[in-house]
């Protein structure tokens, strides 16, 4: 498992000189625990780069306090030591706000963005609802309302046949360390005023998804990102929630292949 000198564990497959695609993952997540199938097939024709958030996964637990800007300090990062000088950046949740604040202060590194099932303007009210949330259960690790995370996460059905495939997001969940997690959940709750309205504007290739009854990333919320991008594209899948991509990966998998095949090539 490779690792580079500031601790970001990754994983690099795909044909050498094709396009680089960067896979983000979200709160509590892995990269292993969220790609799946999604990246095997886009490394049948590019260059799929995936890594650890901070203090996730196999990544090192950061020394600085947690925001947008240090995640995506430390994607900019992994891709100088790599040697990238553009890439596609594929973010899910929490990797949707990094990959458009990369996209907001290093414009020039990113060859296009696709937005899966991330949070956006949610109105001043439910705004400060969700950040004394956060703030709230901070003190509760991981497994403060797992439960009720993972209903909201996954279908009753899914929940139901799947028990296992569930059973093994709620380890990787509960595996993170306590202060990390409390950390990141604080920037998927505050960080999204950063990117209300950006000026200038996204000016990459857009495309943004989430899923039907995705309660915490909704419809509204992915109309609204792409009313502030010219140009920009959106697909709602029917009747999935916030984990749609792992509960059915083609029905993501499909179109974001579709969006990179007409604007990387």
């Amino acid at each position: 498992m490779p690792v580079t000198k500031d601790g970001t564990a990754y994983d690099f497959t795909g044909p050498e000189q094709a396009p680089v695609v960067v896979l983000i993952h979200g709160l509590g997540l892995t990269r292993s625990s969220t790609w799946g199938t999604i990246a095997t097939g886009l490394a049948e024709r590019y260059r799929v780069l995936t890594y650890d958030l901070l203090g996730h996964g196999d990544t090192a637990v950061p020394r600085g306090p947690v925001s947008l800007t240090a995640l995506s300090a430390q994607l900019i990062a992994l891709l100088d030591t790599l040697d990238i000088s553009q890439a596609a950046l594929v973010g899910f949740s929490l990797g949707g706000m990094i990959n458009r604040r990369c996209a907001m202060d290093h414009p020039d590194r990113v060859s296009a963005l696709v937005i899966l099932n991330s949070p956006h303007d949610r109105g001043a009210d439910q705004q400060r609802i969700v950040e004394d949330r956060a703030r709230g259960t901070a003190s509760g690790g991981p497994e403060a309302g797992i439960n009720v995370t993972l209903a909201r996460w996954f279908t009753e059905g899914f929940r139901r046949h799947h028990s296992d495939r569930v059973a093994d997001i709620r380890e990787t969940v509960l595996k993170n360390d306590h202060a990390n997690y409390a950390a990141h959940r604080q920037v998927l709750a505050s960080g999204v005023t950063e990117l209300i309205a950006p000026s200038p504007p996204i000016t990459s290739p857009m495309l943004v998804m989430t899923s039907e009854n995705d309660s915490g990333s909704t419809p509204a919320m992915s109309h609204a990102i792409v009313a502030e991008t010219p140009g920009a594209e959106i697909c709602i899948v029917p009747h999935l929630q916030h984990l749609g991509l792992i509960e059915q990966p083609a029905l993501f998998s499909e179109p974001v292949g579709d969006f990179l095949n007409r604007v990387l090539t």
